[in-house]
C-alpha cells in the first residue's frame, strides 16, 4: 500500500502526461495536415476529431479541495467541589450557669481515696461538695481578689459549718487562698454538658 504522498506525486503524473499527449497529439495533426496540403479549416477539423481527445484525470482523495478547518468543541473541564482544607471551628459557648450562691471555701490536700473512688491528687483542679453530682463544674471566685478557677466534683465534703466547697491544693493556690486557708468565694454550677 503506497503512502499518501507517492499517490499524489503518481496522480500530477498521470495528469502531465495526458496533457503532454495531447498537445503532441494536436502539434502532430497540424504537421500532418501542412505536410499533406490539406484543404484548410475541414482539413484542420478532421485532424482535431482524429487526435486521442483528453480526458479528465482520475480524482484522487488527495487532491480533492482542501476542507475548511472545523472547530473541535474542547470539553470544559469539570468543577469539583473542593473540601474545606480546615473545618470552621465552632464558637465555644461560654457554660450555662444553672445555680449560684456564696459561702466560705477550705482546702486540703493529704492523700486519700475519693467519694467517687478516684485516688485523690492534690495537683488536679477538683473539689469537694456535700450535695453536687460527682463529675459536675463549679466556677470559683475568690471574693477577695477576683480569681477564678473550675474544679471538678469528686468528694464529699466539707463538714464544718459555714463552708461549702473543700477546694485541691491546686485550685486554692489558682485563687490565691493558701495564705489564709479559708477565704470568701462566689461560686457558679455550670451546666453539664
Amino acid at each position: 500500500m503506497s503512502s499518501p504522498l507517492e499517490r499524489r506525486k503518481h496522480a500530477r503524473l498521470r495528469t502531465v502526461l495526458l496533457a503532454s499527449g495531447t498537445a503532441f497529439a494536436v502539434v502532430a495533426a497540424g504537421v500532418w495536415i501542412i505536410l499533406n496540403g490539406g484543404n484548410g479549416p475541414s482539413d484542420t477539423a478532421r485532424a482535431a476529431e482524429s487526435a486521442p481527445k483528453a480526458t479528465a484525470p482520475l480524482a484522487d482523495a488527495s487532491q480533492t479541495a482542501p476542507r475548511p478547518a472545523t472547530r473541535v468543541a474542547k470539553p470544559r473541564p469539570k468543577k469539583v467541589a473542593t473540601k474545606p482544607k480546615h473545618k470552621p471551628k465552632k464558637k465555644s459557648r461560654a457554660p450555662r450557669v444553672v445555680r449560684t450562691g456564696s459561702c466560705q471555701a477550705s482546702y486540703y490536700g493529704e492523700g486519700q481515696t475519693t467519694a467517687n473512688g478516684e485516688a485523690f491528687d492534690p495537683s488536679e483542679m477538683t473539689a469537694a461538695h456535700k450535695t453536687l453530682r460527682f463529675g459536675t463544674r463549679v466556677r470559683v471566685t475568690n471574693k477577695k481578689n477576683g480569681r477564678t478557677v473550675t474544679v471538678r466534683i469528686n468528694d464529699r465534703g466539707p463538714y464544718i459549718s459555714g463552708r461549702c466547697l473543700d477546694l485541691s491544693t491546686a485550685a486554692m493556690r489558682a485563687v490565691g487562698g493558701t495564705s489564709s486557708g479559708v477565704i470568701p468565694v462566689r461560686y457558679q454550677v455550670l451546666a453539664r454538658h
